[in-house]
């Protein structure tokens, strides 16, 4: 079973990017983005990446950002 901790500042998304840890996306209540790595991110758009042809771009006022965490 994982943890799921939010991440909400410039600070959260960068410790994701650096580590490299799966996030999951949510807009609207409902997953958009199951098992991804951040790639990039501004104060407006974080972009994810699930494999090598899968680009997402999420609004970051849009959606909710979960970095997964094993225990």
């Amino acid at each position: 079973m994982s943890l799921n901790r939010r991440l909400l500042t410039d600070a959260d998304f960068e410790e994701a990017l650096q580590k490299g840890t799966r996030i999951r996306v949510f807009k609207d209540n409902h997953i958009v983005d199951a098992s991804s790595v951040i790639v990039r991110f501004d104060e407006r758009t974080v972009v994810t990446q699930a494999s090598v042809s899968d680009l997402m771009y999420h609004k970051r006022a849009e959606c909710e950002f979960f970095d997964l965490r094993k225990r």
